[in-house]
């Protein structure tokens, strides 16, 4: 009977040790298992890094809030999916308590005047941080054809109907905000059909082809010019070694070449007939590249000759014709060019998704310069959620490299958006849970790639009109020299381009 106790007694000494066992294993599976808290601190402390990138700035005395506090509060505001901006803030300072961030200013209408008065001194300096971060994590995603690939438009972003929005963001020759005074039937015709335009911001973005993130960017009313905004940004800002600038037909003109290649830059646009070329050998056609000259005659007393390569490539039935001043045919081919060229039209995807994935179609701010703060602020969260996901991505993209022919191997272009965001907003809306293995923010983010099926029918719209009679850009004008322009060349010890 005794005997029979004792074993008895192991027994229950086993099973209290088999469940310490157990209870340990489960607390250190667990302990290894972050909660989204800290997924969250994690992502935007990676982003930031250390906190002298904003050492050198100075504020005014009376301030009390520190700029990287400022940030996360902006960063969590921008990924928040309320549709109120008081709401959204009031969130943002929920979220800031629960991670752990400091909470900058405790009013919206405090944290909202703090990053409008300090946007200009903030901004770069975090734009110089997205581009060091997109370096670090690119990898050969970075470089195209040995070429920084940095491709540039325009588009337009709808904004509340407001004095101040007008008198800022609608076209100078029509609205309230029009300095020229109709008078008659004719300026109140005018002014009768302008009433129907609402305000717009202009935003001319910088986007990097290879990673298929945003580069730069300004922003102005609906009537800016994207060249002039281009060029600023060429003339402010510092770029990689083998930079290459790629636009479409409207980015043409002397000056603005000029600029790109005394930046010590290289640029590829398409060019119509609204482009004007010098070349001795007019047979540039039979090969479809060939170099020529660019020098308008009101230029050519002040500035050089910009020797340049026109290369003609068929895209499907259309023949396009490039503008690119890598002169050397083995340094860049005619079908990388052309390549490049259809890539830069992934910055539409790009301005698509800022207006209908993030709801950034209509602008909510109803005074312009913190419209543009709140513009400014959503163009950068946007990229840094993108950021995330393409690191995530490229250090797990031999996942997609599946043995299957049918199967493409992984590049940024395969990365979506909306499931990108939709992990952020899960993982925010549940900061204090732990979630399971292969279902946190950074698995979610690697796996926010687009489907790999194959449609079975064509994405094309049933009531899509024929577009036939769309207007076909022509082929650029190329002239004979004159004999002026022949000897003011070889004065100059340079010749006209064959």
């Amino acid at each position: 009977m005794a005997r029979k106790c004792k074993n008895g007694s192991q027994s229950k000494r086993c099973q209290k040790t088999l469940r310490r066992t157990l209870k340990k294993k489960k607390a250190k599976r667990n302990a290894s298992r972050q909660c989204n808290r800290k997924h969250s601190q994690t992502a935007v402390d990676w982003f930031l890094g250390n906190k002298r990138i904003f050492s050198n700035l100075s504020f005014h005395g009376n301030i009390k809030w520190r700029a990287n506090d400022l940030v996360r509060m902006a960063l969590l505001f921008c990924w928040s999916e309320k549709r109120f901006v008081t709401d959204c803030f009031s969130e943002t300072v929920n979220r800031c308590t629960s991670i752990g961030f400091s909470v900058a200013l405790t009013t919206y209408q405090g944290f909202i005047l703090a990053l409008t008065n300090n946007l200009d001194q903030i901004m770069p300096l975090l734009i110089l941080q997205l581009q060091s971060r997109m370096r670090e994590v690119g990898g050969e995603f970075y470089r195209i054809a040995g070429f920084v690939p940095i491709g540039f438009d325009g588009s337009r972003n709808s904004a509340p109907r407001t004095e101040s929005n007008e008198n800022e963001l609608c076209c100078r020759t029509s609205g309230r905000g029009s300095q020229s005074k109709g008078s008659g039937k004719k300026g109140k015709a005018k002014r009768k059909a302008s009433a129907s335009l609402p305000p717009q911001a202009w935003i001319t973005l910088m986007w990097h082809m290879g990673l298929r993130l945003p580069w730069n960017w300004r922003l102005g009313p609906s009537d800016s010019s994207e060249r002039g905004h281009v060029q600023e940004m060429i003339a402010d800002s510092e770029f990689p070694k083998n930079t290459l600038f790629c636009g479409d037909a409207g980015f043409v003109g002397f000056d603005f070449w000029n600029s790109i290649c005394d930046k010590g830059c290289d640029f590829l646009v398409r060019v119509g007939s609204n482009v004007q070329l010098i070349s001795q050998n007019m047979n540039w056609k039979t090969n479809g590249d060939g170099l020529v000259t660019c020098w308008p005659k009101d230029k050519q007393n002040k500035f050089a000759p910009l020797t340049l390569r026109l290369v003609s490539v068929k895209d499907g039935n259309s023949e396009i014709y490039l503008l690119t001043s890598v002169l050397d045919p083995e340094r860049i081919t005619k079908s990388a060019l052309l390549e490049l060229y259809k890539a830069r039209w992934g910055i539409e995807v790009e301005f698509r998704g800022l207006k209908q994935t993030l709801n950034g179609q209509k602008l909510r701010c109803r005074n312009v310069d913190r419209l543009y703060t709140e513009l400014s602020w959503s163009i950068l969260s946007m990229a840094i959620a993108e950021l995330l996901a393409v690191r995530e991505q490229i250090a797990n993209k031999k996942s997609y490299n599946i043995a299957n022919p049918t199967v493409p191997a992984y590049t940024p272009k395969k990365r979506s958006l909306a499931q990108t965001m939709r992990a952020i907003y899960d993982c925010l809306d549940a900061l204090n849970e732990t979630p399971k293995s292969g279902n946190d923010l950074w698995c979610r983010l690697a796996s926010a790639v687009t489907d790999n099926y194959q449609r079975r029918s064509s994405k094309k719209a049933r009531y899509c009109p024929n577009n036939s009679d769309a207007k076909k850009l022509k082929p650029p004008k190329v002239r004979k020299p004159t004999t002026d322009e022949k000897y003011r060349l070889k004065t100059n010890g340079k010749t006209i381009a064959v």
